[in-house]
């Protein structure tokens, strides 16, 4: 995650890390490190990457992605290239590492995402050390975090808005939740209350910034590779739950009583009753009979 403040200030700071895919949570750790490093930049500078902004913005979509969301809360904007002279001044740096950083995992013999990331750190400050030029003004322009630690998670984090129905109920990302009963959940049908994912895994409800206890009714959803190869905005967590499901031992499938007696499937249809052509077509295979009988006498 390349990325500069915007009046150009000190070097090119780089937040460099391997991840198993780009994901929202994958940037949301970015920039979690990025702030704690260097603190809050005027703005970010990037491509029009669909974590950044939403190519076809409708009446049901405000614009903003989550990691836009996310941005706004910390006071910082974001700028998307809008020319190819732009964009390639995104790219550049991106270009640079894709050649040079892979030749020197090769040359250290790094071949997995735990040594690369630990080989980051001193990559970082040689790049640094080699292409860095001096800017413009010298001025700082980043700013402190203001804002406590332990509420980073909920900045960073997907939130939803979801509608409760009249038993308590509401449906996200394939799973039922069912709130629990009480004053406050009571006055919530028919209503929209907000949903909390975290990069954990964990889900939270809230109504009005007020946790709301639940429960998920069909919490062991099956993870397959192809959900997580197409849906960008799922975490590193859910492949370690398919990792683990992978791990399960598999089920053992129950023999219907047919086939314990010895039925097999022949893939046949069973025979049914006469067809309501069947007289039509003894009448047409009559006549067809008489004229060739016909035909054969004149002969």
């Amino acid at each position: 995650m390349p990325c500069r403040a915007l009046d150009d200030a000190t070097s090119m700071l780089m937040e460099l890390r391997f991840v198993p895919s780009e994901s929202t949570f994958s940037y949301f750790g970015a920039l979690e490190s990025y702030l704690l490093k260097h603190g809050r930049p005027i703005a970010f500078y990037s491509d029009k990457h669909t974590v950044f902004r939403v190519s076809k913005p409708n009446q049901h979509m405000t614009g903003m992605t989550q990691f836009g969301r996310a941005l706004a809360e910390l006071n910082i904007e974001i700028l998307c290239a809008n020319s190819s002279q732009a964009k390639g001044r995104v790219e550049r740096a991106n270009r640079t590492l894709q050649d040079r950083l892979v030749k020197e995992l090769r040359l250290a013999g790094i071949s997995n995402m735990e040594d690369g990331n630990a080989f980051l750190p001193g990559f970082t400050e040689r790049f640094n050390a080699k292409f860095a030029k001096a800017p413009a003004k010298p001025n700082d322009l980043h700013r402190s975090l203001n804002i406590e630690l332990d509420r980073l998670s909920e900045v960073f984090c997907l939130r939803y808005k979801r509608h409760v129905t009249k038993d308590l109920m509401l449906k996200y990302d394939h799973k039922r939740i069912k709130l629990e009963i009480n004053d406050l959940t009571r006055g919530l049908v028919g209503k929209y209350v907000d949903v909390y994912e975290y990069g954990c895994g964990r889900i939270q409800v809230r109504a009005n910034g007020v946790v709301l206890p639940h429960s998920i009714l069909n919490p062991e959803r099956k993870i397959t590779h192809a959900a997580i190869t197409e849906n960008k905005r799922l975490s590193a967590v859910l492949e370690h739950i398919k990792t683990e499901q992978d791990k399960a031992p598999p089920k053992v499938k129950v023999k219907p009583v047919s086939a314990k007696n010895g039925y097999m499937k022949t893939r046949r249809r069973p025979p049914g009753g006469p067809s309501k052509m069947e007289p039509y077509y003894a009448r047409k295979r009559a006549e067809r009979e008489a004229r060739a009988a016909s035909q054969s006498t004149d002969i």
